[in-house]
């Protein structure tokens, strides 16, 4: 895999159009050699919402690189419930499909087992897909005292996707963390990560907002992957914890605890901010970290964040690509050709 990674370059070529973006058939692997980290791909922010997707397989079959879904664990209910608003209950388009024959035939708004039930039916259905990242935002963050802490995740993630997930420790290797790895060996190639699930974890806005709250999901996470480092078990890990908030210099920085910041390579935050020009954003592909750019609309001029023409959105994707992002996020579902495009990142 890390000789595929070294290829980078090799397949640039051939995912690059004389528009810019080349649109990938949503259940075939991706073309090329270039590194998961010298690309840009596309995602839907709160891809489980219904009024984007009547299912979570239409957005896996959309082509999209990237799908975001939102997680509550707060202690009024059970499992882990996915929907935007409501703690207790569960609002979304997963059904919990035992196969692809299910994937839009059984009761919607299941909880994250049931969304992650229909990833890996999907997957069984499209072996060799494109790399697919998963973003989620744990709303009010874990709830280890009520059974749903970092251990937990990874068990219930390792349960429903198990070998089609790409974990921390495969990016790892033998190096010391994370950041060691990425920088000295880089991602694998996409054609090595074909048939992969990322997922990406991001405290959430309500997390955020509550000021008991003391640990949030990043630095939680990111203590559970170097504690798992330590005692020799860290294929256990199934996540990758993410820096929120685009700023300039190393975001890493805000982490009192330095021994956390090697277990983060990858960062989200707004779009406009990394585009502003403030923020050196070449820093984050030298080291091949990973950049979610989010409300890629929002960026000046702002264009349409669910139905622009599809000539603005390429623009757009461009653009971003150029400054380096590795995912761009919006909420243009309804433009399919777009979503599922790939192109080299920085070009």
């Amino acid at each position: 895999m890390r000789t595929l990674a070294r290829t980078a370059m090799a397949g640039m070529a051939v995912m690059a159009l004389a528009a810019g973006l080349a649109p990938v058939d949503a259940r075939a692997a991706d073309p090329g050699e270039s590194a998961y980290s010298a690309s840009t791909s596309v995602g839907v922010h709160n891809a489980y919402e219904k009024n984007k997707f009547p299912y979570l397989a239409d957005g896996l079959d959309s082509g999209a690189g990237m799908l975001e879904i939102d997680v509550w664990t707060n202690v009024f209910g059970r499992s882990w419930r996915v929907s935007h608003s409501n703690p207790v209950g569960n609002d979304n388009n997963c059904v919990n499909a035992a196969n692809a024959g299910e994937l839009r035939t059984k009761p919607r708004n299941q909880n994250l087992g049931g969304c992650l039930a229909d990833i890996r039916a999907w997957h069984d259905a499209n072996p060799g897909h494109r790399p697919v990242l998963l973003k989620l935002e744990l709303k009010d963050g874990f709830q280890g005292k009520y059974g749903r802490g970092p251990a937990a995740l990874d068990a219930l993630l390792t349960a429903r996707l198990g070998d089609a997930l790409f974990r921390p420790a495969d990016l790892a290797g033998a190096r010391p963390d994370l950041d060691t790895a990425a920088r000295l060996d880089g991602w694998p190639a996409r054609s090595a990560m074909a048939g992969k699930f990322i997922v990406e974890l991001i405290p959430g806005t309500v997390e955020k907002d509550n000021p008991l709250d003391t640990l949030w999901t990043d630095r939680e996470y990111a203590q559970h992957l170097r504690n798992l480092a330590a005692a020799g078990r860290l294929r256990e890990a199934s996540a990758f914890p993410a820096v929120t908030g685009a700023q300039a210099g190393d975001p890493r920085s805000r982490y009192t605890d330095a021994g956390i910041r090697p277990w983060f390579v990858v960062f989200d935050g707004n779009a406009s901010a990394y585009a502003g020009g403030s923020i050196d954003t070449k820093w984050y592909a030298e080291r091949h970290y990973l950049v979610v750019m989010t409300d890629a609309h929002s960026v000046a001029p702002a264009i349409d964040g669910v139905r622009p023409a599809e000539a603005e959105a390429r623009e757009r994707v461009a653009l971003l690509a150029g400054r380096h992002a590795s995912v761009v996020s919006s909420d243009w579902y309804p433009l399919p050709a777009v979503l599922g495009a790939v192109v080299p990142r920085g070009a």
